[in-house]
């Protein structure tokens, strides 16, 4: 049914025997996790400076490792999906230029997080394993720079603030990865708390832990199968629409726009730039609403919110594609299913199910039967954000 996430100690485990083949006898020092997440809504507000509502996931990345003498360093990941190869040499700059990306692609969060880290690197090796999944639309590049920058915070501690380290590795994922995304993913898989989701203020960043420990409800993941790239022209279009439509109605941002301000300026909008900012502003009121409800456990009112979010990405934002509305559509007709909705990017990847834990057995099988795919399943539950492991 669900599909088994491997724990933290089988990924450090292989890890540190892929460590030993590839570097021999002397193993690694330091090992760390960073997990992904899920959104339970609010999406494409983050880049607009409006409100999320995410919660990390038991899925992590891992790194073990340990320092070096010199500047050389040496990566290899574990993950059988990234691209070739799998293992990358370089040496860190010594005249303080930057470390330029290249291929593989995997390889440069590596770098954009030692370009952004708020400290000096050391030399170093490293071996990753990952068990989130790529292209999921469950933020495994947010996991890897998060996993990465708390490894080298074991080898030349920073001053260890936490929102400048999810700064840090967003700047990495725009300078490095070439994806203008929101703060959001890293945010969350730094200050993740088991047992709440995290209202987050993707302005002033401030994080609202939010309890969902309600053991009678259980978060279904289900993975489309269908990949994703948010590097293509989708994503940035997106987000170009919403300054174009927060410029034209005289704001910062779209945070600051309420649909009244938007239907005086209709005019001045053409009917795309409309429908973009149009879902920004409400999505970002359902995400305020859905907190409340949430807090209060009306789940029956967060999970209309959710498939109101669905239907606003597939409608007004245009993300969605016909394997996430499928999926979202036999979710929604079991019994004691709350609500669901794409999330991520979108074009692929996952969707998002809230309901009743008894109900997670029929509400697979119904998914297996009418869904045109191969979906995979993940239960879950909001989990604690990066931190360093002890070796034994």
């Amino acid at each position: 049914m669900a599909s088994s996430i491997p724990g933290v100690a089988e990924l450090v485990a292989g890890a540190r025997r892929l460590y030993g083949q590839v570097f021999g006898e002397e193993g690694p020092q330091v090992a760390v996790c960073a997990p992904g997440r899920v959104n339970l809504i609010g999406e494409h507000t983050d880049y607009n400076q409006g409100f999320v509502l995410p919660m990390a996931l038991p899925m992590v990345t891992v790194v073990v490792g340990r320092e070096t003498s010199g500047q050389d360093v040496t990566v290899v990941t574990a993950t059988e999906d990234a691209d070739e190869p799998h293992r990358v040499d370089f040496s860190l700059p010594s005249d303080g230029s930057p470390l330029s990306p290249g291929e593989p692609s995997w390889a440069n969060y590596v770098k954009g997080v030692i370009q952004h880290y708020r400290a000096p690197v050391p030399g170093f090796r490293a071996v990753i394993a990952s068990s989130v999944p790529l292209g999921g639309g469950l933020s495994s590049s947010a996991s890897l720079e998060v996993a990465f920058y708390t490894f080298l915070q074991q080898l030349k501690p920073d001053d260890g603030d936490k929102i400048s380290k999810a700064v840090a590795c967003q700047q990495a994922e725009h300078t490095h990865a070439g994806v203008p995304c929101g703060i959001m993913d890293q945010f969350v898989s730094v200050l993740g708390r088991e047992g709440h989701a995290l209202l987050i203020d993707c302005r002033s960043l401030e994080a609202t832990p939010v309890p969902l420990a309600d053991p009678s409800l259980v978060i279904l993941i289900t993975n489309s199968n269908v990949k994703h790239s948010l590097t293509g022209s989708e994503y940035p279009t997106r987000r170009r629409q919403c300054e174009e439509a927060a410029s034209i109605l005289g704001k910062d941002s779209l945070r600051d726009a309420t649909m009244k301000d938007l239907d005086e300026a209709r005019g001045r909008l053409d009917d795309v730039t409309y429908r973009r900012a149009r879902h920004v502003i409400e999505e970002i009121e359902r995400t305020i609403q859905a907190a409340e409800a949430l807090k209060r456990g009306g789940y029956k009112e967060f999970g209309r919110l959710m498939v109101e979010s669905h239907n606003s990405l597939r409608d007004l934002y245009e993300v969605s594609c016909r394997e996430l509305d499928e999926l979202v559509s036999a979710a929604m007709e079991v019994e004691g299913v709350f609500g669901s909705r794409m999330t991520g990017g979108g074009f692929g990847g996952c969707t998002v199910t809230l309901l009743q834990a008894h109900a997670i057995d029929r509400t697979i099988l119904h998914i297996q039967e009418r869904y045109s795919g191969t979906p995979s399943f993940y239960v879950t539950t909001p989990s604690d954000g990066a931190r360093a492991l002890t070796l034994s």
